[in-house]
């Protein structure tokens, strides 16, 4: 058995009225330490807590974004009295900011962080602009985000996130020792970005095994999912309007989630009996909705750094049908786990839903091997290794060990469990 490790998590919760697969990777990583032994604290804000400040506390909360001296003082104090051994950053956007990664250098105590999104390169963290990809800051001032107002869609709001980018960037780079990316993909993206290759390990998310898997052919299509325009929303209703007006695909679509598209979507679904939009699922609800589909749609049009319901699709035995781009490329094998559509493109996405609707068989021999690629690759037990793994990279690159060759190696290895996966290979 390996030694215990104490780690500290720092991460600022996403509001709870919105879904988050963020909120959701946090808290299943602490369970999975904790039941392995590992002895896990938690430094945290909360979005949702922001309502109820003062007038003039919420209008201070933009200028947090940037810098928080309160959060480096309060970390700092927490870091020198528990001494962990690591400290893993996910989310400080808003209450908490880069002034975590000083308190860290305060305490002498090596940070990783999981980077969820491309928030390092692109101040909304998307790529994306008006429905497009967009990299037009990368690899360069954020100033083009601020003109467009990329962050809401208000260039007042953008502000803060640009600063905070510009201001802090050298302090990412050299205050974590180990980032983990979510995918290889992510991980192209940022090196290609000026990122130090040589601090991006590639560490996908783990999925814990369901309680609940598939055991016949399914009753519907499932998008479950925050709705959202870079989500694919849009282009998903498009696509079904198209199959119902061919005649539908004998099940229904479920869309489950909430987002800014709440009211369109409502309106939409309303008085059809071949959609049905089922609202914001609890945790229980999602997996018995997973459980049950005859595949999930995950049609998102941004360049998706992970892709959190292919994975859990995946685990029940059930197969995805998501854009050809971003981290689904590495997740969806084409024609063998599930099917790929051209992105952005609402026919190629009603072709694969007659598709993987139309032939059972196939569609069930899709969602054995989701679940052997599940096993491979984003088990509880992978997660753990690759976790600790990086962790112990961190403590060394800091102690002036063989660090980041550690780091690419976790990438490389990341590689050939894919390769591995497709060629039938264990991993």
């Amino acid at each position: 058995m390996t030694s215990r490790m104490h780690v500290l998590v720092v991460h600022n919760r996403y509001a709870s009225a919105q879904p988050s697969g963020e909120n959701k990777v946090v808290d299943q990583e602490v369970e999975l330490l904790r039941a392995a032994g590992h002895r896990v604290e938690v430094f945290e804000r909360r979005s949702d807590d922001i309502a109820a400040r003062s007038l003039p506390g919420k209008a201070a909360v933009p200028f947090l974004v940037p810098w928080n001296p309160a959060v480096r003082t309060e970390l700092a104090a927490r870091l020198r009295a528990g001494r962990p051994d690591v400290v893993h950053v996910h989310n400080v956007f808003p209450l908490l900011s880069p002034a975590v990664l000083a308190a860290c250098a305060d305490a002498d105590v090596p940070a990783v962080a999981t980077l969820h999104n491309y928030t390092q390169v692109c101040p909304p963290g998307t790529l994306q602009r008006d429905g497009r990809p967009c990299t037009e800051c990368v690899g360069s001032t954020p100033l083009p985000a601020v003109r467009h107002g990329c962050y809401r869609g208000s260039r007042l709001a953008t502000v803060p996130l640009a600063v905070g980018l510009s201001v802090n960037r050298r302090r990412w780079w050299s205050g974590v020792e180990r980032f983990f990316c979510i995918s290889a993909a992510q991980r192209d993206v940022l090196v290609a970005a000026g990122m130090p290759a040589e601090r991006l390990a590639v560490k996908h998310n783990f999925v814990p095994e369901p309680d609940v898997r598939r055991s016949g052919d399914g009753e519907h299509l499932l998008y479950l999912g925050r709705l959202a325009e870079t989500k694919g929303v849009r282009q998903l209703m498009a696509a079904w309007d198209e199959i119902a007006a061919g005649g539908g695909v004998g099940v229904p679509l479920v869309i489950a989630g909430a987002g800014p598209l709440e009211r369109e979507v409502t309106a939409w679904a309303a008085g059809r009996d071949d959609v049905r939009y089922a609202g914001l699922y609890d945790p229980g609800q999602c997996r018995r909705a997973v459980a049950r589909s005859v595949a999930v749609v995950a049609p998102s049009t941004w360049l998706e750094a992970f892709g959190l319901v292919v994975v859990e699709a995946m685990a029940a035995g059930v197969p995805a049908v998501a854009a050809g781009h971003g981290a689904f490329t590495e997740l969806v094998e084409d024609g063998v786990t599930g099917l790929l559509h051209r992105p952005g493109e609402s026919a190629s996405l009603a072709s694969c839903l007659r598709r993987i609707t139309a032939g059972p068989a196939l569609n069930r021999e899709m969602g054995r091997a989701a679940r052997r690629r599940y096993e491979q690759g984003f088990s509880p037990a992978v997660g753990l290794e690759r976790l600790v793994e990086g962790y112990r990279a961190a403590i060394a690159g800091r102690a002036g060990g063989d660090g980041p060759p550690q780091a690419q190696d976790a990438h490389t290895g990341s590689r050939r469990d894919i390769r591995a996966s497709r060629d039938g290979g264990t991993g």
